[in-house]
């Protein structure tokens, strides 16, 4: 069970930058293949930019064409939940952080082999922690 944060939303505007509060707080969305972490190929653990929770592994992380980053597993299925998602005329499946509320990306069901699934990630909504100090180093 992971642990609940609460802020208020004038706390997660002083604590985030401008492009983080508008993905995470607002529901934002980067514009693909612009993101820090769209191609990175670095071995590591990506977090919540919001908390700092575990999120996904550099283990899951795969090249969906997308121009976000797609993952086709979280790290723990209880670090993330999912919630039905009906704006912009479609419905989709929003991802989001257990512990703070906050938005990440959404998921879809054209994933991978392994399981299927892509959670198709913002990489403002992520922080990234390399195995090895250069591993951050090693994407193009």
């Amino acid at each position: 069970m992971v642990e609940k944060i609460r802020k208020s939303e004038e706390e997660w505007k002083e604590e985030l930058s401008s492009e983080k509060y508008d993905v995470l707080r607002k529901k934002g969305t980067e514009p693909a293949f612009t993101g820090k972490y769209w191609n990175h190929k670095g071995e590591g653990l990506y977090r919540c930019a919001a908390c700092g929770t575990p999120l996904f592994s550099s283990e899951t992380k795969f090249e969906s064409g997308s121009g976000w980053p797609s993952f086709f597993a979280p790290i723990d299925p209880e670090n993330v939940e999912m919630e039905k998602d009906a704006s912009l005329g479609m419905v989709r499946t929003e991802v989001l952080c257990a512990s703070c509320r906050s938005h990440l990306g959404h998921l879809f069901n054209d994933g991978p082999r392994q399981t299927g699934q892509r959670y198709c990630i913002n990489s403002a909504a992520l922080d990234f922690d390399p195995l090895d100090d250069d591993a951050d180093e090693r994407h193009p």
